[in-house]
């Protein structure tokens, strides 16, 4: 299916709401939940879910919803995340990718990874806006973040056990990257770029801070409180 042939299947408001719902969850997503998150019946949220399939937007698979095996388990479920795959559209046609690449390829091979650090570091002040602070809390972190595509979200809890110990800090994390296409060819120099219009964005001497820790199918920035013990 075309590109803009998957993206008309969004046209659809009950189809977009279920897309977005699966989208943002980051994990398999249930028929009946699915459902209950849209407000709509499951034998709706079905055919959609399974039209959303077949454009490619989104990939399904079975499992047992409860946990257990054997007998009485129950039969699988059927269940959906996003697809991976790039869907885009420009009219008329561009070819972005391959001039990031291409940068990409020639700032690497000159040893340029500085100086790109420091440029993206500048567009991140740009992006943040003249005479503006750096960014006051995680929450605000996240809206930043979530306004930039990152598709940001919280992670622990924070504050004191029972106990009088300090839980795990928390952390945001993100399920996108928006140069994951470049990042993937050229990892150090785009993940490096990446780190660094983060901290431009966020500031580097306020109560947050960016830093690395990649993990699969994530963007391998992650933003913290700036007070965490290193890791």
């Amino acid at each position: 299916m075309k590109d803009i042939d998957a993206i008309a299947v969004l046209q659809d408001p009950v189809r977009r709401r279920l897309y977005e719902y699966v989208a943002a969850q980051g994990r398999e997503v249930g028929r009946n939940e699915a459902a209950e998150a849209a407000g709509v019946a499951r034998t709706l949220a079905a055919h959609h879910l399974d039209k959303l399939t077949e454009a490619g937007l989104l990939e399904s698979g079975s499992r047992r919803l409860t946990g257990r095996s054997g007998p009485g388990a129950g039969r699988p479920a059927k269940v959906y995340t996003r697809s991976p795959a790039e869907r885009s559209v420009s009219l008329p046609a561009r070819d972005y990718r391959t001039a990031a690449e291409l940068l990409a390829e020639a700032a690497e091979q000159a040893g340029l990874d500085a100086a790109l650090c420091a440029a993206a570091r500048r567009r991140g002040e740009v992006l943040r806006g003249s005479g503006a602070g750096p960014c006051g809390s995680l929450r605000e972190a996240v809206e930043m973040l979530a306004a930039r595509g990152y598709e940001p979200h919280l992670e622990g809890a924070g504050g004191e056990e029972p106990s009088g110990e300090a839980r795990a800090a928390s952390v945001v994390r993100m399920r996108n990257c928006p140069f994951h296409a470049v990042a993937e060819r050229f990892p150090p120099l785009v993940c490096g770029m990446n780190l660094a219009l983060l901290e431009g964005l966020l500031g580097t001497d306020g109560p947050v801070r960016a830093r690395m820790d990649a993990r699969p199918g994530e963007c391998c920035v992650v933003v913290e409180d700036s007070k965490s013990n290193d890791r």
